[in-house]
């Protein structure tokens, strides 16, 4: 009998979960179905594959997501995150297995309950970071303990990069992943964490000026800044009682530091729209956060507010993005200063074709066994094969199409709403992982404990 795969939403990420899928698609006795609203962008290599149906689909037309749901064995979302309470609906209504990769939000959470009642596995958290990140910990965490070990420290990292042979501008950055995402990273409150038993606090104006460094073995030294709530998966991992936990999010060492510039001028905020932001060249976007001179330029206005010198490297960075430009035009209408700034970004940030990315993820693991401290520091990198095969896509991808028919052939059937931590799910998907390249490099070091000397002022 053939089982049928929906999968709601075509983006970016999902060239090697489509793959996965149709390459087992014999064997495994599926079809796949994508619905996505325009059906027209999906590549010919899966529209036209005789085990795989492409259709037009407006998740908020009711009665076609709720027909093409209903016709499905099983059903992974793949829409930005906000749209996923729809399809999850649905899928209690028709008693379908759900899986996603984005973050569990209070409206699933509360679908728990019922999902539980009925058997159903609705799998959240399943791609890179959230995904991968979740299961490499666990994996290592459950190993410490299962050999009578305390955990003392948990810090981990990740970070969607351009791979050196593809780095070819001064912030050593191109867009891997949704650029909104980027411009916007951790607004909207302060991070929080835990350090050596006391509770820290950085708020956004801060973030990108207080950052740890750590080196990866091959690639060199990376920086990371405090993920926005890094104690949400205290619980869930079992550190209540570690000294330290710390997430946070890996760039290029001097990313941070020239992000801070942005903070600054308040490029980066959500919070408004620019009236007249139609057609606003990059230089008068710019020019609209400085104050007002008869007889300075944009530039120098912008070097004196910053207080930074023509030979800085600052400026260097400001230069490469041509945001003095008074010819270059911002096509949207009634826009936020962020999206202003991700149009421009986006000009300059862009993989091309032959490019490639790169996903970086480190973890450390402090624990106390037989009575002495010690430590793990684990790292994975991935690099991707192109701008349509990128790392992140192989990392995100991946998880989701394992978790999907391992939950689809009975392999994990724990119900509810739930993220990959426990054994019955990790250990096969990072099994197969191993598979496919992914696979994190362990060390064994000295207990170091929360190294201040790591984190700049």
């Amino acid at each position: 009998m053939v089982r049928t795969i929906l999968v709601v939403g075509a983006g970016k990420s999902t060239s090697y979960l489509l793959d996965y899928f149709l390459k087992k698609s014999n064997q495994e006795k599926i079809h796949l179905k994508i619905g996505d609203l325009h059906p027209e962008n999906i590549p010919d290599k899966f529209a036209k594959h005789p085990n795989c149906t492409v259709f037009p689909l407006d998740i908020f037309n009711e009665e076609d997501r709720k027909k093409a749901v209903a016709e499905a064995s099983i059903v992974v979302s793949m829409l930005p995150a906000r749209m996923h309470i729809n399809v999850a609906h649905d899928c209690i209504e028709f008693e379908k297995h759900f899986i996603t990769a984005s973050y569990v939000s209070n409206e699933l959470r509360a679908l728990d309950e019922e999902a539980k009642k009925k058997g159903l596995v609705f799998m959240n958290e399943i791609g890179l970071d959230p995904g991968i990140d979740h299961m490499s910990a666990m994996e290592v965490i459950d190993r410490i303990r299962d050999a009578g070990g305390k955990m003392l420290l948990f810090e981990s990292f990740a970070g969607g990069l351009v791979a050196p042979e593809s780095d070819t501008n001064l912030w050593n950055y191109k867009f891997t992943w949704n650029p909104r995402n980027v411009v916007l990273a951790g607004q909207g409150g302060v991070a929080k964490f835990i350090q050596e038993g006391t509770y820290k606090y950085i708020p956004y104006q801060k973030l990108f000026r207080r950052t740890e460094f750590m080196d990866i073995e091959g690639y060199g030294t990376f920086e990371a800044y405090a993920n926005r709530d890094s104690l949400k998966y205290r619980e869930a991992y079992g550190l209540e009682n570690a000294l330290t936990l710390f997430r946070g999010t890996m760039r290029r060492v001097g990313f941070s530091k020239a992000w801070q510039m942005f903070v600054i001028l308040g490029m980066t905020d959500d919070s408004y729209t620019i009236e007249n932001s139609e057609g606003m060249s990059y230089r008068e976007f710019v020019n609209l956060f400085l104050p007002y001179s008869p007889t300075d330029s944009v530039e120098l206005k912008m070097r004196h507010y910053l207080k930074i010198d023509q030979d800085d490297i600052m400026w260097g960075k400001l230069l490469e993005l041509d945001i003095f430009n008074p010819s270059k035009k911002i096509p949207l209408k009634n826009a936020t200063p962020a999206q202003m700034l991700q149009y421009i970004l986006e000009d300059t940030w862009t993989l091309k074709e032959d490019e490639k990315d790169m996903i970086v993820m480190y973890h450390k693991f402090g624990y106390e066994l037989n009575g002495e401290k010690k430590q793990i520091d684990a790292n994975v990198v991935v690099i991707g094969e192109n701008r349509t095969y990128t790392a992140m896509s192989k990392t995100v991808g991946l998880p989701v199409a394992m978790a999907t028919l391992q939950i689809l052939n009975g392999k994990i059937k724990t119900p509810g709403v739930q993220i990959p931590i426990n054994k019955e799910v990790y250990k096969p998907i990072l099994s197969e992982l191993h598979k496919h390249g992914i696979q994190f490099k362990e060390y064994e070091k000295p207990y170091l404990g929360y190294n201040p000397d790591s984190v700049a002022s």
